[in-house]
């Protein structure tokens, strides 16, 4: 019933068109138009202007064939860089780039999947319940398009996005996030003729660095540096330097204590300094805590997770429940009330110039998805 090589020239189509966070517009017509040529009602929504883009979500809807509750169905558009002029490579079976981009099967292998599932419904007539269909933007700078989401187009209330790896896998648990950023304010003065004068802002972002513990802090919670700005050239004291990171953690307890630790630390920098100078106003620092999204905890027994699970067991696989340590649209949903599971799509290296992905695992999911269908078709009846 599944036309692979249709699948693999949707895919390869997909992955050509540039499509970086905040700039999905192209993208987004190509898809909407396919969508509409299926019967589509479809509309793109305003958060690409409240965020800075050339495209707002696009939401696509179906109204299906039998009297099921709507089904949330969600893929971002939007990859990461380096992902212009992405040549798609296909041996073995296996998707890749040319070596030079990433591939982009993050997440453009599940908008190919959740259009072959869409041409099979309609191509054979089969049954279906009212579809929700949610191709988010931004969703790699911090899940933006699902934050700017409008709601009063979506009725769902449980369905499934497609973003991580594991073909029989259904992501219920995921972390909650925060982002951080401290800018520390020192004195520039010359490194030579006069350090003395100077106070280094890289040399006590050092110090409060050092004191953290980060990696892996339990097997709920993790915290990262991931970027450190400051300085203008070797010969003079750095007046100001950025440093940015994140914790997350599966507990909203552990998740503030790592936060308030971290704060403390460079607040305790700046202090003992402050405790060896003259100068009442230098060095300072100033932070911002920013909540990035929120945990997913989704039941086993809920019906979305059981649905999932049903489907594999009638294709005769298994799918297990699993905790995620990234975040996705999902968390987004969850937190607004649509309980939402996490399907792979068997991408793999994603964010890597080594990012692949296998046909097989494209038809595997697309099989899956049509039996979630079929069966949600029955829900309600």
């Amino acid at each position: 019933m599944i036309d692979r090589k249709r699948l693999a020239e949707t895919f390869k189509f997909l992955v050509q068109i540039d499509s970086i966070s905040k700039e999905e517009g192209v993208i987004a017509n190509e898809i909407k138009k396919i969508l509409e040529s299926l019967g589509a009602e479809t509309f793109v929504d305003n958060a690409g202007d409240k965020i800075g883009g050339n495209s707002g979500n696009l939401i696509a809807k179906f109204k299906g064939n039998t009297l099921s509750p709507p089904l949330l169905l969600n893929a971002h558009m939007d990859t990461v860089e380096p992902g212009r002029g992405i040549t798609a490579v296909f041996e073995k079976g296996k998707f890749t780039s040319d070596g030079t981009t990433i591939l982009g099967a993050d997440d453009k292998s599940a908008i190919a999947i959740l259009l072959e599932t869409l041409y099979i419904l309609k191509e054979n007539n089969l049954q279906y319940g009212p579809l929700e269909l949610v191709f988010t933007v931004c969703e790699e700078i911090g899940l933006q398009g699902a934050k700017h989401l409008d709601l009063s187009s979506v009725t769902a209330t449980y369905g499934f996005a497609l973003d991580a790896t594991d073909t029989q896998g259904i992501v219920t648990r995921a972390p909650s996030a925060n982002n951080f950023e401290f800018i520390i304010h020192g004195k520039d003065a010359h490194a030579g003729a006069a350090p003395e004068k100077g106070i280094n802002a890289i040399s006590l972002a050092s110090q409060a660095i050092a004191k953290l513990k980060l990696g892996r802090i339990d097997e709920e919670t993790t915290c990262n540096i991931g970027i450190i700005e400051g300085g203008i050239a070797t010969n003079i004291v750095p007046n100001l330097v950025k440093v940015k990171g994140e914790v997350r953690s599966h507990d909203e307890e552990k998740l503030d204590k790592i936060t308030n630790q971290i704060v403390s630390s460079f607040n305790e920098a700046i202090e003992n300094y402050k405790k060896k100078s003259s100068d009442n106003e230098l060095p300072r620092v100033d932070i911002i805590i920013n909540k990035d999204f929120p945990r997913t905890h989704i039941p086993d027994d809920h019906p979305v997770i059981r649905m999932a699970t049903q489907a594999a067991e009638n294709l005769g696989r298994t799918m297990k429940t699993k905790t995620s340590g990234g975040g996705a649209d999902a968390n987004i949903f969850v937190e607004k009330g649509i309980f939402t599971g996490v399907l792979g799509t068997g991408m793999r290296d994603m964010h890597t110039v080594r990012e692949s992905v296998k046909l097989d695992d494209m038809v595997h999911t697309t099989e899956l998805l049509l039996e979630i269908i079929r069966l949600h078709s029955q829900t309600g009846n």
